[in-house]
């Protein structure tokens, strides 16, 4: 049966490692006989500078009907003049949140060939795989109320509201729960639940869901600690799970164990498996349109398309085998350059995948 992808390269240096995601997509797409559909958008700064918003109504309505999403990224300088509305990220929570999106997973792997690129020793990131679970549609990102107002005196105040339901933190550690019995088993939960009430609920939940996961192995920590173990002892990680914030910094912290977050995919789902896939830096103006952006996690961000929403594991274990072949021969683009290496640019990269497809 046929299956849509919608295809939303956004801004900065998003068109340019999209291009090159895409034609790995119509190689599998051929190959492995997928029979997927194409479709393109615009979201972020694209869409403001053709439509006045970020979210464009009849992108929104395609991202509804299609089975996958591969987003480039959004932002820019260009734009931060705009009021928080309508600014391009707005369109990307606003997409987050219209498809129900809860469930972030974001793997941080470092493969063999990029070990010396990562800023800690050698053998403390050495053979690192770990999948960070985020919840990506609660907690401050959106609670209400939220603003910034005029105080008596005449001195203006900012605020933000914290705030899960029980059945927010219930869903997405069950997706942590399940995730971490496909893996190791290892689930650590990080929350600040010695100063937080609603972590401590979060807290309670995880408990409360550990008993029906008896092969799974729960443990709590608070941010602050997680964030210094990252750093310290990063393989005693398995899967870990927690709230839009903490996710969000801790995320992009275990990124740079890798060597470079221009490696590193994501997935964001909902309940029924649809999700959008993207690379997990952002669009990176200050390089867009120099043809020197690393595509490759747009490229695995397409496996994890292909594995999570399209129900299609060989091709993309074809993807990841293809990016690890890439990386033998010595091909590096900048961020993951080495004295070994041959520095390529964005294209060169992508038809190199291509090549070991």
């Amino acid at each position: 049966m046929s299956q849509s992808v919608l295809l939303l390269p956004g801004d900065g240096i998003g068109p340019e490692i999209v291009a090159e995601a895409e034609k790995v997509l119509h190689e599998v797409n051929d190959n492995f006989g997928l029979d997927l559909r194409f479709e393109s958008g615009l979201v972020g700064g694209a869409a403001i500078d053709a439509t006045g918003e970020p979210l464009p109504k009849k992108t929104m309505e395609r991202a509804q009907k299609a089975d996958a999403i591969l987003l480039g990224a959004v932002g820019g300088p260009k734009w931060d003049h705009l009021e928080m509305a309508l600014r391009p990220e707005k369109g990307l929570l606003g997409l987050r949140s219209g498809l129900e999106l809860f469930a972030n997973l974001r793997p941080a792997i470092l493969y063999p060939q990029l070990a010396s690129a990562s800023s800690l020793k050698p053998e403390v990131v050495s053979g690192l795989d770990i999948l960070i679970v985020r919840e990506l549609t609660g907690g401050i990102y959106f609670g209400q109320p939220r603003g910034i107002r005029t105080l008596e005196g005449g001195e203006r105040q900012g605020f933000n509201t914290y705030v899960y339901r029980e059945s927010e933190i219930r869903r997405i550690g069950r997706v942590a729960f399940e995730a971490a019995r496909q893996r190791n088993g290892r689930l650590c939960s990080v929350d600040k639940a010695n100063v937080l009430e609603v972590t401590v609920l979060w807290r309670e939940i995880m408990n409360d869901l550990a008993k029906e996961y008896p092969d799974v192995e729960l443990s709590h920590m608070y941010v602050d600690n997680a964030a210094m173990q990252l750093v310290r002892a990063p393989k005693q990680f398995d899967v870990i799970v927690t709230g839009n914030m903490f996710g969000d910094i801790l995320s992009d912290e275990a990124a740079m164990l890798t060597g470079s977050i221009g490696m590193l995919p994501s997935a964001s789902m909902n309940a029924e498996k649809q999700g959008m896939f993207e690379p997990c830096h952002g669009s990176a103006p200050d390089i867009a349109g120099q043809g020197v952006a690393n595509p490759l996690a747009t490229i695995l961000s397409v496996a994890m398309m292909l594995r999570y929403s399209l129900n299609a594991e060989e091709a993309a274990r074809a993807i990841e085998a293809a990016v690890s072949k890439v990386l033998d021969q010595g091909l590096r683009t900048a961020d993951i350059m080495s004295p070994d290496g041959r520095r390529v640019g964005t294209s060169e990269m992508g038809q190199a995948v291509l090549a070991a497809l």
